[in-house]
């Protein structure tokens, strides 16, 4: 209506990805396992022997992700007084032993292996310096601009329940001091 372009009725369907497709089925995958070894072990052991070892982990995991939060609030407490920013070296191992008690908190053995595997600082080390490689090579290959206009467009609900999309035009300029007038609250 605003262009005089009329409107697909059925817009094209981007293609899902790979991870969108698999994600869950490995996930149903690894609950079936988790549920199957844990029937296993009791089977073997006792349930009892298997209900310690689910709330020992539990315990292990909110003892680690405490440890860890205290440490990386801690050092975010230093940068701060120090007035630059925190160190990289803390942080991804910060970051992974959370991971790692998260999975110490999820009741199986599987995810009870993962996260103990997790605490191991050379593999804290190996997997940190991996999801860095990994994450600079995404921004490399990433289109420029792509993040810039996805925050630079807007989207407007129309009353009879169409979306009319638009680009935001910003028009202040970093050396203009001329005084804005105030602009009027958002109301809806």
């Amino acid at each position: 209506m605003t262009t005089g372009a009329p409107t697909p009725t059925y817009p094209a369907r981007p293609r899902r990805s790979r991870m969108r497709t698999f994600l869950p089925l490995g996930l149903a995958a690894w609950l079936v396992l988790e549920i199957w070894l844990l029937t296993v072990v009791a089977g073997a052991a006792s349930g009892l022997a298997v209900f310690l070892l689910l709330v020992a982990g539990f315990v292990l995991g909110s003892v680690v992700i405490k440890r860890a939060g205290r440490r990386a609030f801690q050092n975010l407490n230093e940068a701060l007084q120090r007035g630059g920013a925190p160190s990289s070296s803390g942080s991804s191992g910060n970051g992974l032993m959370m991971l790692g008690g998260l999975l110490l908190m999820i009741p199986g053995l599987i995810s009870d292996a993962v996260g103990l595997l997790l605490l191991i600082p050379p593999v804290q080390k190996a997997i940190g310096r991996y999801a860095e490689r990994t994450f600079d090579r995404k921004l490399r290959e990433a289109v420029p601009g792509t993040l810039g206009d996805a925050f630079q467009q807007a989207r407007m609900q129309r009353p009879d329940g169409k979306v009319v999309q638009g680009e935001v035009i910003v028009r202040d300029e970093p050396g203009d001091d001329t005084p804005h007038e105030p602009r009027p609250p958002l109301t809806r």
